[in-house]
């Protein structure tokens, strides 16, 4: 790992920029808190909170109709509220990137989390999505750029997975 190891939300913003990514659509996350700080303080890009997961597949939609580009974050629970949406990327076969922050792995404090994060991987695989895991700082723009490429370049579903050993370790605060 290099000196930069912290920094990878920052990157990945900058991967997103150059992308041409305009619009992106996420339900409040600590695992996402730098990138949505970035997104929002950012005048060339539309931040959208969601109140659920899958409105963000429908915000990827009408983006990319409207010739914009978008990304969608979210936490791999909320991928659970996404599988029936999942089908309209699928049939329509729009691009749709998906930035997922993982729980239910390494060091996970909550039982709740385990379920929906031992599948997150097989369920977007059976939804036609192409997944890109990574667990190495370093890795994060470089892999979130060949996302950008597939996903806009290709029409296809894609998902970033970042490993939850990548985000840290979760713990409960009052």
């Amino acid at each position: 790992m290099t000196a930069h190891t912290n920094d990878w939300p920052d990157r990945l913003f900058e991967t997103l920029k150059r992308g041409g990514v305009r619009q992106v659509g996420y339900v409040p996350d600590a695992g996402h808190a730098r990138l949505i700080d970035r997104c929002r303080a950012d005048e060339e890009i539309r931040d959208v909170v969601l109140t659920t997961e899958e409105e963000g597949i429908a915000l990827a939609a009408g983006a990319w109709l409207g010739g914009e580009r978008s990304v969608l974050l979210m936490q791999s629970s909320g991928l659970g509220n996404c599988i029936n949406m999942l089908s309209l990327a699928r049939t329509c076969r729009f691009p749709l990137l998906m930035l997922i922050t993982m729980r239910g792995e390494w060091e996970e404090f909550n039982p709740w989390q385990v379920p929906m994060g031992s599948i997150v991987d097989p369920v977007l695989k059976l939804c036609e999505a192409e997944v890109y895991r990574v667990h190495n700082p370093d890795d994060v723009a470089g892999t979130a750029e060949r996302a950008v490429q597939q996903a806009f370049g290709g029409e296809r579903i894609v998902a970033v997975i970042l490993s939850q050993q990548l985000i840290g370790k979760k713990v409960w605060t009052k």
